[in-house]
């Protein structure tokens, strides 16, 4: 049997408005520019330009619309038309809020890539046909810092494959030797080991005893150099302690990562930051950076339609249909009006509550200054969601007399004193970063000594903590901090 039920159920969904909103809410400075371009080009009833005033135009639009047009007619379902004449406000990564993550490259330098510079001094070689293809195919496997890791049976098999061009592994290697020869030095290598080789083999003064004595150590004692096991070293390679220290400096100074030597490989990032803050005799003050406050205003011309559709004909189906395109256009304009309107203050509310927790950082830039603070904090201190201010932490940042800083810098958890107050988890790593500049190398501290000088000064720490802390600083353990 057949059976109908009736059930009630509460559900949440945002407005086309709150939808723009907080697309807008995450775009950046540098980024507002174009979009407000491209919400120009798809409404032509929004302009840019002050305001003048109040336009009665625009009331005289809505008022006039929905007494005159029938009750079919004024009852417009937005959803009919939403997908269409509001694709204009589609953007980078829109449907994804995690958006603001993405690597953001406005503007990048204009120079030659690495890819190219190699290809221009394979030019150079005087290859046949056949070998330049060969090498064009192995540049082409040369990854962002300059090493080939794929496997030289497949680069093989692409040559069969895409370029109709059999080889084996011993020409591919005479044409990868070549190739090794390009700048910058130690260039498609495939591994550190052979990329220092390279590195060392180039020098000015091959035969310099130091020279031969790092180029030794790189192939006989390699994986005895990375651990830093110099004893062994001395034992293995029957070196002084003077002849691997000047060694081991030696090969520290090469390059790693050879590709990072071309710029135009480096994608240069301008920030351009989204607020300005001032120090006038120790009187913070914050202001939106111009670039967030575009002039725009609504089409007179536009809201002029309706003046004439007020005098006409109302029967008229055509100009009906003219007439609902106007205000979808109009609505349009006016949400997006609104909507920059109220990314400006929640900016504004979002950063001066940010100043007002952070006051003693932002007076002298100390980041032993910084208290704990977490998203909920400014959430409730400006009765948002937490969100919202995700959203504003994420993607902006602040220039003040010390620098520019992403908001999300001034968001830390807070780990407890002796004295029972809570500290920044970014004093703490300050602290611990100027233990380990401070340390004795030839002796470098463990996590379980840098636990107990923490728990000395008052910080209760734990040792698996200080390893975190230390990763995320970038510090390598004791053993690899140490120096001959």
């Amino acid at each position: 049997m057949q059976k109908l039920n009736l059930s009630q159920s509460l559900s949440q969904k945002l407005s086309p408005q709150q939808i723009q909103f907080i697309k807008l809410l995450q775009v950046p400075t540098a980024e507002l520019d174009a979009r407000i371009e491209e919400e120009l080009e798809v409404n032509p009833a929004l302009e840019e330009g002050k305001d003048e005033k109040e336009d009665p135009g625009q009331e005289e639009y809505e008022d006039s619309y929905d007494e005159d047009l029938g009750s079919d007619d004024r009852d417009l379902n937005l959803d009919d038309y939403l997908d269409d004449e509001y694709g204009g406000y589609k953007m980078q990564g829109d449907g994804n809020y995690n958006s603001d993550e993405e690597d953001r490259e406005i503007p990048i330098s204009s120079q030659a890539s690495l890819h190219e510079l190699l290809i221009q001094q394979l030019n150079y070689l005087k290859l046949d046909e056949r070998q330049k293809i060969i090498g064009q195919q192995l540049i082409g496997s040369i990854e962002n810092d300059g090493y080939i890791r794929r496997d030289l049976e497949a680069i093989i098999n692409d040559l069969a494959f895409s370029q109709n061009i059999e080889t084996d592994i011993d020409e591919l290697e005479e044409i990868l030797r070549k190739i090794q020869t390009f700048d910058p030095a130690g260039i498609a290598s495939r591994n550190l080991q052979e990329c220092l080789i390279l590195q060392l083999e180039r020098k000015e003064h091959p035969e310099d005893p130091t020279v031969q004595h790092a180029l030794r150590i790189m192939h006989d004692c390699f994986e005895e150099f990375t651990k830093k096991h110099y004893s062994k070293i001395q034992r293995k390679c029957d070196l002084n302690e003077d002849e691997i220290k000047d060694a081991v400096n030696l090969i520290t100074k090469l390059n790693p990562k050879p590709g990072g030597v071309s710029e135009g490989l480096v994608r240069t990032q301008y920030i351009i930051p989204d607020f300005i803050l001032t120090n006038n005799s120790g009187k913070l003050e914050i202001s939106l950076n111009s670039k967030n406050a575009p002039e725009l205003r609504i089409s007179r011309s536009y809201a002029d339609m309706f003046d004439a559709y007020d005098k006409s004909d109302k029967k008229d189906k055509k100009l009906k249909e003219t007439v609902t395109f106007v205000k979808q256009k109009l609505d349009a304009a006016k949400w997006f009006i609104d909507a920059i309107k109220q990314r400006q203050n929640t900016l504004l509310r979002t950063m001066e509550a940010i100043l007002q927790y952070q006051k003693e950082f932002f007076l002298d830039g100390d980041e032993t200054n910084l208290r704990p603070m977490i998203l909920k904090d400014i959430a409730e201190k400006i009765d948002m969601d937490i969100s919202t201010v995700s959203r504003v932490a994420n993607s902006k940042s602040i220039q003040t007399e010390f620098g520019v800083y992403p908001l999300k810098y001034f968001f830390s958890e807070g780990i407890a004193t002796d004295s029972g107050e809570d500290v920044s988890n970014r004093e703490v790593k300050s602290v611990l970063q100027a233990m380990v500049d401070e340390e004795d190398k030839k002796r470098p501290l463990s996590d379980d000594k840098l636990v107990k000088m923490l728990n000395k000064k008052g910080y209760n720490i734990a040792r698996r903590t200080v390893a975190k802390y230390r990763e995320q600083l970038q510090i390598p353990v004791a053993r690899l901090r140490k120096e001959l």
